[in-house]
């Protein structure tokens, strides 16, 4: 259902009708922060449903307009810490500068909390005799907890005036139990010395948490704040002003939201198609790549339909205007897009699934902690209360927790760089291993995606040097993309034009002119047969191959004889049917889309080795197939480089772009292949599954540290052997945690793809 589209739903107390909007959300840094900001929308009277993308930032209302209103909405996300932009007005750089607004102050809270905490680690591990060192830690340490580190305890206090509890709830409360408990022990010595026992400062722990935490969002923030909106620039394809045809043939420049169905509508050379509509005069070739995914322009007269979005090139057209608004046909690519990113759940990292139980379980046990030793502990109850549940807290700070995806993705997306495959979304790269099924478009991905000349095949015992001279003079002259390939390939040659005269274009066929006395002819088998010049036998086996081959066949004439058989096509990568291959044997199943002819099709998909392949398909049908798939329970990875290709990337399980492709493809996808090599794409697949075993291995080895060490920081041992640890062991403990799960996702540095 589209934005404000209304919808009428029987209840028991009558008719109520439901409006259904998009917002922006601002500040939200993990999924835990989009269930919490969902469950708040939900809440509000007068909302009938709502959702919330933490993948594309956005939330979805479905509400009744009577009872409630966004303002509604804004506010109550605003109580819990988060904003919701409710303007209808440039949304999209409200985002985009509140996310690289958000990245700067990270980033400076980062570098801050690292510069001071340095010191303190030093004299808290290497000079703890230092005198007045305890308040040194302390003047160091205050603003870092309580000044670069005040969002988490603003998050935690927010949250918890709503029941809730998050990562942040956890940093805050052991940060700052431990900075009390140290600031305490600082300023009142005495209170230990007098019943035997040291006055421990544990301000380095405070301090490394809050540095560390913060470097996890940091990493976080990065990729977010670099990515651009895909429905930005596919919203960009439409020209904000265009010219009008007015009754008396004059010109009318006007925003392109003001055009009304059957206005008449002029598009100038190179400008791009504002609306969709059918052309009333005037001859041109229009790029419709964005509609087709297929390379070459297509030639437009009258009658003819154009849509909105497609690039205009060399003439001029009036058309009438037919479809506008949200109606046009890149409205619709724009809607599928955004449905199929919408549709997604929100990205559930384990870690934050895990916080909602953990955070609430390790305050119950601290709790607990401190009440058991106040009814067991005899002479020294209190003493030992405080120091173990102050060490519970500071043993199970979700360091380890926090850093174990966050390394483990940071070094992935490094070593996929270093292979040309740059990744941008940390969802798709955990969940690519899982790829069962690799849907290929052809054109530009299979393909080169640009015609070009395979061969010039003359007859026997003519001048080919005079021949080519004309031909190049010829091409040159027209504004044909075959006219362009044979001119590149003439050019490769370095063959110069000759003169000639009399050129005339005859639509649809090709193009004739006279030179040196005598008349040529460049086109199809058509203009041929109009002209009545008949190939020989040899020539006609040779064109029928040819198109058996999928090649586009244009014929050079002198006089009433070929002279000439030009062979063009898309050609195949080099790398493609390894790839292929390489997919194949991994028990991936591999399939082509395209919107090219079955015969073409046929011809690539057995080239490459592919047995399933669709020709013939819209973009809506590509995102169709992609459905299908998953409905037979595959996990599919769609790979594609034109606009065509967006709404199947959007829907796929894991999108891959090609790198050479349009933007909006590499906006859409997940993962882009610098190097449009296809060979990249098994690597990619194995890449995730290395990186999603270093990402269980370090969250493994984070849990088992919390199982074992908040038991002994509770003092399970005490009966036993009289062992209670201390905090500042609790301190190191939780720092060689976070060293053992950095180290092992530097592993993945020196793995081989």
């Amino acid at each position: 259902m589209s934005s404000e589209q209304t919808i009428t739903k029987v209840k028991k107390t009558g008719v109520a009708k439901y409006t259904r909007e998009s917002f922006p959300v601002l500040e939200m840094t993990c999924a835990a922060c989009a269930v919490s900001v969902e469950s708040m929308l939900k809440s509000v009277e007068g909302v009938e449903d709502a959702g919330v993308n933490f993948a594309n930032q956005s939330a979805w209302v479905n509400y009744d307009p009577t009872i409630t209103n966004p303002l509604a909405f804004q506010e109550t996300i605003r109580s819990i810490g988060y904003d919701l932009v409710i303007e209808k007005e440039n949304q999209e750089e409200v985002r985009e500068a509140s996310r690289q607004k958000h990245y700067e102050a990270v980033k400076k809270r980062t570098i801050w909390s690292a510069a001071l905490s340095l010191p303190i680690v030093i004299i808290g591990m290497f000079f703890m005799d230092l005198p007045y060192g305890n308040w040194i830690m302390m003047v160091l340490a205050t603003p870092v907890v309580f000044y670069f580190g005040r969002s988490f305890f603003i998050n935690a206090w927010k949250q918890a005036g709503h029941r809730k509890a998050n990562m942040d709830t956890l940093v805050a409360l052991s940060t700052g139990v431990a900075w009390l408990f140290s600031a305490f022990n600082t300023i009142f010595p005495e209170f230990w010395h007098a019943r035997g026992l040291h006055a421990h400062v544990y301000f380095e722990a405070a301090a490394v948490v809050i540095a560390f935490i913060s470097l996890g969002k940091l990493l976080e923030e990065k990729a977010k704040s670099n990515t651009s909106s895909a429905l930005k620039k596919l919203m960009g394809l439409q020209p904000k002003t265009v010219t009008i045809v007015l009754e008396d043939d004059q010109l009318v420049e006007m925003p392109v939201q003001q055009v009304k169905v059957n206005f008449v509508l002029l598009v100038k050379p190179g400008e791009k198609i504002p609306v969709d509509g059918q052309v009333t005069s005037g001859e041109s070739y229009v790029d419709e790549s964005m509609i087709s995914g297929e390379p070459i322009p297509v030639l437009k007269q009258s009658g003819d339909k154009v849509f909105a979005g497609t690039i205009n090139q060399k003439g001029s057209l009036r058309f009438r205007a037919e479809k506008v608004g949200a109606d046009t046909i890149l409205a619709q690519i724009i809607k599928m897009v955004q449905e199929a990113q919408g549709s997604k759940a929100p990205v559930q990292k384990l870690v934050d699934k895990i916080a909602g139980v953990f955070v609430p379980v390790v305050i119950g046990i601290a709790i607990l902690t401190f009440v058991c030793w106040m009814l067991l502990g005899g002479d020294n109850a209190f003493t030992h209360a405080l120091l173990t549940a102050v060490t519970v807290l500071v043993i199970a700070c979700p360091c380890a927790l926090g850093l174990a995806t966050p390394t483990a993705i940071m070094v992935g997306v490094g070593k996929g760089a270093e292979n040309n495959i740059l990744i941008r979304d940390a969802e798709s790269l955990e969940l690519a291993h899982k790829v069962n099924a690799v849907v290929l478009d052809k054109t530009g991905t299979i393909t080169e995606g640009k015609p070009a000349v395979n061969n010039i095949m003359f007859s026997h015992d003519i001048d080919t040097a005079a021949l080519k001279s004309i031909l190049m003079a010829i091409e040159s002259a027209s504004e044909h993309p075959l006219a362009e390939a044979v001119v590149k390939y003439l050019e490769k040659e370095k063959i110069r034009p000759t003169v000639i005269e009399n050129i005339h274009s005859i639509t649809g066929m090709g193009i004739t002119a006279r030179a040196n006395g005598h008349d040529y002819l460049i086109g199809n088998t058509r203009l041929l047969k109009e002209k009545n010049i008949i190939p020989s036998a040899e020539q006609l086996e040779l064109i029928s191959l040819l198109q058996l081959e999928a090649n586009t066949v244009v014929a050079f004439a002198e006089d009433s004889s070929v002279v000439a058989i030009i062979s063009i096509s898309d050609k195949v990568k080099p790398g493609s049917a390894a790839a292929i291959r390489t997919l194949q044997h991994s028990g991936i199943d591999v399939y082509m889309l395209t919107g090219d002819n079955r015969q073409t099709a046929a011809t690539i998909a057995g080239e490459v080795g592919i047995k399933y392949f669709e020709a013939e398909v819209m973009p809506g049908g590509k995102a169709d197939f992609i459905k299908k798939l998953q409905q037979q329970g595959k996990v599919v990875a769609m790979v594609g480089d034109g606009i065509n290709d967006s709404h199947a990337l959007a829907e796929a399980d894991v999108s891959i772009a090609m790198g050479k492709g349009s933007d909006i493809a590499m906006d859409v996808a997940k993962m882009t292949l610098i190097s449009s090599d296809l060979n990249s794409i098994p690597k990619a697949l194995k890449l995730s599954g290395k990186t999603v075993t270093a990402i269980r291995q370090n969250l493994f080895w984070a849990f088992i540290y919390n199982l074992i060490g908040i038991p002994v920081a509770a003092g399970i041992l005490y009966p036993i052997n009289g062992f209670l640890l201390d905090p500042m062991i609790a301190g190191a403990a939780m720092a060689m945690s976070s060293v053992s799960v950095v180290g092992n996702s530097l592993r993945l540095k020196i793995s081989k793809l």
